[in-house]
């Protein structure tokens, strides 16, 4: 097997007397998704800030591209090629799709916002941005107020926006929230094909999409990996069964 894009090695956070990472240890490979499921309040989205710099572990480690980033600001991570899309969008809704991944390409190159007038005239800036688009299909949606689009569209326009970063790897926080059943299965269509660029983690509550898209699933509760494994051993297994998956979800 070819060497994990991410190794996350025995990573632990406590808050006072409440242990939220408990020596969690999982990775992930070229090619694949690897979703990250368990029960609110387990502990992921403490453990995706950990991974991206948001929160600095107690103990442990993250190892991204060869490099050690554990103590490395999250900028420096995206630099490395982390890209992430979150829960809450993020975007400038009266901004146009153009204008929303050119100031993400503004941002991968160190750029920052006072600048952003001008860099709508930068032709490598705008060359970037509109790659980006046509590889998440919302080329024809460039002059498009954000805020028109879709929510599935949105969501696109994120990872469009992560994209510029030319990313190792994607971590997705829940990207099917607030999406109906036709919504999510496009969305699904789309990361089945994404994983071909960069792997990704992917944390999701919706079992439907996990079970369809996952290589690999690990499940976490109260802070713990208590299994990581295929669609059909995670389906099988008691403890996971017990803990957090009911009856009518593995069927």
């Amino acid at each position: 097997m070819t060497d994990p894009v991410l190794d996350i090695r025995g990573l632990s956070k406590n808050f006072g007397a409440l242990t939220t990472s408990n020596n969690i240890t999982l990775d992930l490979h070229p090619g694949e998704i690897h979703a990250l499921i368990g029960p609110n309040g387990a502990g992921k989205s403490t453990l995706i800030k950990q991974i991206t710099g948001e929160l600095p572990p107690d103990s442990g480690s993250v190892h991204f591209n060869g490099h050690d980033v554990t103590h490395l600001p999250t900028a420096a991570r995206a630099r490395l090629g982390m890209g992430r899309t979150f829960q809450i969008s993020s975007l400038a809704m009266d901004y146009t799709v153009l204008q929303n991944v050119t100031l993400g390409a503004l941002g991968a190159q160190g750029g920052v916002f006072r600048f952003f007038r001008p860099a709508m005239q930068d032709k490598t800036l705008l060359h970037a941005a509109r790659h980006a688009l046509e590889q998440v299909g919302l080329e024809a949606f460039q002059n498009t107020r954000t805020s028109e689009l879709s929510h599935g569209q949105r969501r696109q326009l994120e990872v469009a926006i992560a994209l510029t970063l030319s990313p190792s790897a994607f971590l997705m926080d829940e990207p099917m929230a607030g999406l109906g059943v036709e919504g999510s299965h496009r969305l699904m269509g789309f990361l089945d094909g994404l994983r071909h660029k960069a792997p990704i983690l992917l944390v999701e509550h919706d079992m439907d999409a996990v079970f369809k898209l996952a290589d690999r699933i690990s499940v976490l509760v109260y802070g713990e990996i208590i299994a990581t494994g295929s669609v059909d051993e995670i389906r099988q297994n008691s403890r996971v069964q017990s803990a957090y998956l009911g009856e009518e979800t593995l069927t």
